[in-house]
Order: C-alpha cells, then structure tokens, then sequence
C-alpha cells in the first residue's frame, strides 16, 4: 500500500467520524451556541492532543512558520467551526451536508487556482459522482425545508471555502513540523481565540442547564470528533493531495444517515444503500489513476 493509498484511507476513517459528530453537534447546537460548543470541542482536543505531542517528542513549527500554522488554526477550528455549526441553527441537516459536499470540487478548483494541483478529467469525474451519492443519499430529506434555509446553506458554504483553503496550504507546513505537532498548535491558537470570544458573550451562563445527554455528546464531540478525526484528517492532508482528502467528506453525510437511520429504528433504505455505492465510486475514481503532478 502507497503512502498515498494510506493518507486516503485515514481521510476517509476522518470523515466517517466527522458524520457522527455532525449528528452530535446537531444535538447539542440548541442547548448552547456555536462559539462555546466550539471552545468544548476543541479545547478538549488541545488538552488530549498536547501532553501525546510533548511525549513523542513532536516536530513543532520553526520561525515564521508558527504565524501560519496558527492563521490556519483559526481559519479551520474557529472560522470553520463556527459557521458549520450556526449553519445548522438555519437549515435542515440533509440540505447543509449536501453543501458541505461540494468540498471535494470547490477545494479542486481553489487548489489549481493556487498552482497546488492540476485539475484532471478523473478527478472531476471522481468528485461528481461522490456528490451525486450524496444527494441520492440524502434525497428524502431535501425536500423539507424550513423558512430561511437558504441563509444556512449560504454559511455552509462559506464554511466549505474555510477548509478548503485550509486543506490546499496546510500541507507544506505539516511536512516540515509533523501532523500531530501542527494539529497541536493550530487547534490551541483555535481554542484560546473561542474561549475568549465565549467569555465576552457570556457563552457559559448556559453550561448549568446541560444534562448527562448533553456532555455525552459534548465528550464525543471532544475526544473522538476532535482529536481523533482531525488528527487522521491532517495526517492525510499530509501524504495526498489536496482533492483526494476532501473527496472523502462525501462518506460524512452518508454516513451520518446510515447511523441516524439506524438510530431511530427506520432500517436503511435503497438511496442510502445506492448513495454509498455511488460515493465510494467515486472516491476510488477521484484517488486512483496517474499521481498528482504540481503545475
């Protein structure tokens, strides 16, 4: 197995995480706000992930390199995160995964835009597919949408351009630190700009009112749906390209349908089971042939 094969597989476990954290974070967005979940989230993260990076002995980031590193700890864990989770406060969780979809296509286009990678007819083949399994996926809830939702997709897909420049320039700097030591800083740089942020806007008043429901989802969104998705997530960023990672985000949304179905005792239908052929077809489409070539 290539080293490029490796860091397609663990985008693709990251994403498969990601699609039960969006079902946690759906969950518990109404008993907080976006700001203050994110601090719980990746705060979390931070104090998981910084005492592993001290004990191996991690490549941190040398010089100017930390000012990047931590401009795009903001752009990923504070700018993303904020607005994928008040995107959700407005639209439908079927209608905001269908944007988060386009990731794979709009990090395509920002990375040959950039001189990062060149577009391939493969890939694009690749890309589209896996966004049409999504949305045959998600087919049945697409329909239902509440007044406004419109102004929700508008935020996801603000959201989608944050990771999608994260995913095109991060990976110069995870190859000269390591992935565990640049996720380390980036997501600590986050988690200090949420907390103060959560502090002035009294974020916390709310935490009393939270039950056993609530920190559950909140410990998964920490330890599981932090560390360890975004860990896997930057690991891969590392050994592919771009495109090829963001690719595999089509396995979030179905993958959350496939758990939430199964959840509330529905069973799965035949648009999950076809959405997930056509995504999985169109990963191997889009992450197989000719190695990338920068332009």
């Amino acid at each position: 197995m290539t080293r490029d094969h490796i860091g397609v597989l663990a985008a693709v476990a990251s994403s498969a995480i990601g699609g039960i954290a969006g079902g946690a974070t759906r969950f518990v967005i109404h008993a907080t706000d976006p700001v203050t979940l994110g601090v719980f989230r990746f705060g979390t993260g931070f104090l998981i992930l910084l005492p592993i990076a001290l004990l191996t002995k991690s490549r941190w980031p040398k010089g100017r390199d930390w000012i990047a590193v931590v401009l795009l700890g903001i752009l990923f864990f504070l700018a993303f995160s904020v607005l994928f989770n008040l995107a959700y406060s407005y639209t439908t969780a079927a209608r905001g995964a269908l944007t988060l979809s386009t990731m794979p296509l709009m990090t395509m286009l920002v990375a040959a835009a950039l001189g990062i990678e060149r577009i391939s007819a493969r890939k694009t083949v690749g890309v589209l597919i896996a966004m049409a399994g999504v949305a045959l996926a998600l087919m049945l809830g697409l329909a239902h949408a509440p007044e406004g939702a419109w102004r929700g997709e508008l935020v996801m897909l603000a959201a989608t351009f944050c990771v999608s420049l994260y995913n095109v320039w991060s990976r110069p700097f995870i190859t000269r630190s390591d992935p565990l030591a640049f996720l380390t800083a980036g997501m600590g740089a986050a988690a200090l700009c949420l907390l103060i942020w959560a502090l002035a806007i009294r974020g916390f008043d709310a935490v009393p009112q939270f039950g056993s429901p609530e920190w559950i989802a909140i410990g998964y969104l920490g330890v599981v749906g932090s560390a360890g998705a975004f860990i896997l997530w930057v690991f891969a960023l590392g050994r592919t390209s771009p495109t090829k990672t963001a690719v595999t985000v089509t396995v979030n949304p179905v993958f959350a349908s496939i758990v939430g179905a199964l959840a509330i005792g529905e069973g799965i239908g035949l648009n999950l089971i076809a959405g997930l052929a056509a995504v999985l077809a169109g990963i191997w489409i889009a992450t197989t042939g000719v190695p990338d070539r920068k332009i």
